[in-house]
């Protein structure tokens, strides 16, 4: 394998100056089956583009640190929540032409910092684009990152739109803290990863602290994402530990539906969900066949409470943004989006922040099939279900500090045998 220093194009490793130019000549110069090799040092540097079949490899005690000058990160067409957006580049970008990029490693025990806080605030002011993240990867396949630590995005932290065949291993990303519990000032919207219209994707061994959404899982939102329809699918996440933010989600874009979705064997502490199913009308689409196994959830965190944005430690939610449940029928329509097939099974959950378990589908369109099986816990409140048909539940416990254990509205219970 050929190997390119970046320190053999001008890199400077003291951080001192820009090292874009640099380092963006020692990837456009790698040849196929080559590496690009950062030795440490910190390098400051606006938005890189990587290629087709090289590997990126970021060396223990190497930091890639973002530019704080918004006109290093050019307007680009990226998907942003749900939307063809122009954004402001991120700061580790691939695939951004229609034919995407092949065979890309990024690899190393290094460090992607995308300097967050300087450019929200920047691109908050400017808002010539939506703000950009530290690392996206759209129209791509065979992608592989391992190992490295990506830590304060402007916005998401790891993006992938329409990417097939991905692996991620062992990797470290803190969008709400740094590795030493200090916090990020300013920063929302701070997912860690999201899978946007992604298939064949696995996620294992990973530790992830954020702000918002640990682990996102979407394929477009409202009319757009129906018309693309470009459907996430074969996500599997396991093994990995999560330390803030509100855990594994699908949706709330889901418009292009979502389907065959595992977590398994993960440990959620101080976040305030394990996982989360959420849509809303206007959405559209389908999620189903979705499964949670062996998980656990410790939140003792008070900073969020039970409210439209996130609804507790188990949640299936297709009210998802609205105040209040409207019991009112509205017409079903390409707009009205299907829940079923979700499964709980083998998990603890013990929260201050919300309900133990919420479950809710609309009055046309009810939720179906979700099934709770060995599951254990305990919220501020306890387990809440509306509107959801064939509710199966075998070995459940549920505790409420305050109020009810159980609430059931215009929902059908069946035990499992």
């Amino acid at each position: 394998m050929q190997e390119l220093n970046i320190l053999d194009f001008g890199a400077d490793k003291n951080g001192i100056t820009v090292s874009t130019k640099a380092m963006q000549k020692a990837i456009d110069q790698c040849p196929e089956g080559g590496r690009v090799y950062i030795p440490q040092g910190t390098y400051v540097s606006g938005a890189l583009f990587l290629k087709s079949n090289m590997t990126f490899f970021i060396e223990q005690d190497a930091v890639i640190k973002g530019s704080g000058n918004t006109d290093d990160f050019p307007i680009k067409t990226y998907r942003w929540e749900g939307r063809e957006t122009e954004c402001y580049s991120s700061l580790i970008n691939a695939g951004m032409d229609e034919g995407g990029v092949r065979g890309l490693t990024i690899d190393g025990k290094g460090t992607i910092d995308a300097n967050g806080v300087e450019l929200f605030r920047k691109e908050m002011s400017e808002r010539k684009g939506a703000r950009g993240r530290a690392v996206c990867i759209r129209n791509s396949s065979e992608i592989c990152i391992r190992n490295v630590t990506v830590r304060q995005s402007p916005a998401w932290c790891l993006h992938l739109i329409n990417c097939t065949d991905v692996k991620i291993d062992g990797v470290k990303i803190y969008t709400k803290y740094d590795e030493h519990g200090r916090r990020y000032e300013d920063i929302f919207n701070g997912d860690g990863i999201d899978c946007d219209s992604c298939r064949n994707v696995f996620i294992t061994n990973s530790l992830i602290a954020s702000q918002d959404d640990c682990i996102a899982i979407k394929s477009g939102k409202d009319a757009e994402g129906r018309a693309a329809a470009m459907i996430s699918e074969n996500i599997h996440i396991s093994n990995c530990r999560f330390e803030s933010g509100f855990g594994v989600a699908v949706g709330s874009e889901m418009s292009g539906g979502v389907r065959n979705v595992t977590v398994r064997d993960c440990l959620f502490n101080n976040t305030f969900s394990i996982g989360s199913v959420k849509t809303c009308r206007g959405r559209g689409g389908v999620i189903e066949d979705i499964l949670f196994e062996n998980t656990e959830l410790c939140n003792t965190d008070t900073e969020h409470s039970d409210c439209k944005w996130f609804r507790g430690g188990i949640y299936v939610d297709s009210y998802y943004s609205n105040d209040e449940i409207s019991k009112e029928l509205q017409p079903v329509s390409e707009e009205t989006p299907v829940i079923r097939n979700v499964t709980f099974r083998n998990a603890k959950v013990h929260t201050c922040g919300g309900n133990a378990i919420y479950i809710s589908g609309l009055p046309e369109m009810h939720c179906a099939d979700i099934t709770l099986e060995n599951v254990s816990a305990v919220g501020k409140y306890g387990m809440k279900a509306y509107f959801t048909d064939r509710l199966k539940m075998k070995n459940v416990t549920v505790s409420a500090d305050e109020g009810e254990n159980y609430v059931f509205e215009e929902t059908t219970r069946e035990e499992i045998k």
